[in-house]
C-alpha cells in the first residue's frame, strides 16, 4: 500500500513540472518575441505533447495500481474473518446435562417391576356352530323364541282379564289414560301359587311403586319372565336357580296401577330385550 502512494507522488509530481517548463518557454518567447514566431509554436507544440505524454502515464499507472489494489483486496476479503477456523469435525459424544432428580412422590410406581404376564397359547378355533350353519334360516329363528320346558305359571290358565297389546294402545281402567300393555293379566285368587315358567336364575326381586312386588326371571336364553303384583311372602330371592314349574310365591294385590281389576297376576315376558305376547310363549 506504501508503494502505491509513494508512486501515486511521482505521477502527480510529473506534471507540475512540465507545466514549469511550458511557463518557461512562454517567458522567453515574450521577451525575445522578435527573433522567432516559429520558435513558439514549435515550443507549445512540443509542450502539448509532453503534456499529453504525462497525462497517459499517469492514466496508464492509475490504472496499473487500481488492479493491484483491487487484488489485494479481494485476497485479504476471502481470508476468514475474525480468525474462525472450519472443517473442524463434530464432537460424537452426546452432551450430558446435569440435572438434579427432584423427589418423586409416587415411589411405588417407578420402582415398582414391570408387571409381566404369559402369553396364553394361541390354540385354532374350531367351527362351532358348523351344524347350526347348515339348517334354513327359519329353523333357527323358530328355536330362538322358544322358552325350554315351559310350565304354566298358575295352575288355572283360562281366565284372561286383560291380553298383550303389542304396540296398540288401550285404556288403562285404573288410570283412565290409554297406554300399551306389556303383559298378560290372569284372573287368580289371592294366595293362589306361581310357578316359574322355565328354568333360569332369580335376577331381581323388587317392590315396585307402580307394579307391586314383582319377581324377575332370567332364563340365560335371551328370555326374561316378571311376575307382578305377587304378595310379599316369597319363596325365592335374588341369586336362587330355579327350574320349570319351581314355586316362585303367591298373587298378591299389591300392582296399584291396575288395582281396579280383579285379582290376577300380572306376567310380562321379554325376548332380547322386546317385549312379545306371554301366552304364545307358553304355547310355543
Amino acid at each position: 500500500m506504501s508503494a502505491f502512494f509513494s508512486l501515486a507522488g511521482m505521477i502527480g509530481d510529473f506534471p507540475s513540472t512540465i507545466l514549469t517548463e511550458v511557463l518557461n518557454v512562454k517567458k522567453n518567447f515574450f521577451s525575445d518575441k522578435k527573433k522567432s514566431p516559429k520558435g513558439f509554436y514549435a515550443a507549445l507544440g512540443i509542450s502539448a505533447v509532453m503534456v499529453g505524454s504525462a497525462c497517459f502515464f499517469a492514466y496508464d499507472q492509475g490504472q496499473k495500481l487500481t488492479e493491484e489494489f483491487r487484488a489485494q483486496t479481494s485476497t485479504d476479503s476471502e481470508a476468514p474473518v475474525g480468525g474462525r477456523v472450519t472443517g473442524i469435525p463434530k464432537a460424537t459424544a452426546p452432551a450430558v446435562r446435569a440435572t438434579t432428580a427432584a423427589p418423586s412422590t409416587r415411589a411405588a410406581m417407578v420402582t415398582a417391576p414391570p408387571r409381566t404376564t404369559s402369553a396364553a397359547p394361541v390354540i385354532a378355533a374350531e367351527p362351532a356352530q358348523e351344524t347350526a350353519a347348515e339348517e334354513p334360516p327359519e329353523e333357527l329363528a323358530a328355536a330362538a323364541v322358544k322358552l325350554e320346558d315351559v310350565k304354566p305359571p298358575l295352575a288355572d290358565m283360562t281366565n284372561i282379564i286383560q291380553p298383550f297389546s303389542g304396540k296398540d294402545l288401550v285404556k288403562n281402567e285404573t288410570t283412565g289414560s290409554w297406554q300399551t300393555h306389556n303383559g298378560t293379566d290372569i284372573a287368580a285368587e289371592v294366595g293362589a301359587e306361581v310357578f316359574a315358567v322355565s328354568a333360569g336364575e332369580i335376577s331381581a326381586v323388587i317392590c315396585d311403586p307402580l307394579w307391586g312386588v314383582t319377581v324377575e326371571l332370567d332364563h340365560k336364553n335371551g328370555f326374561i319372565t316378571r311376575y307382578c303384583g305377587l304378595a310379599a311372602d316369597l319363596c325365592v330371592q335374588q341369586g336362587d336357580t330355579v327350574s320349570g314349574g319351581d314355586l316362585i310365591g303367591t298373587v298378591g294385590d299389591t300392582a296399584d296401577i291396575e288395582s281396579a281389576l280383579a285379582p290376577h297376576l300380572h306376567i310380562e315376558v321379554l325376548h332380547n330385550s322386546a317385549y312379545i305376547d306371554p301366552v304364545s310363549a307358553f304355547k310355543s
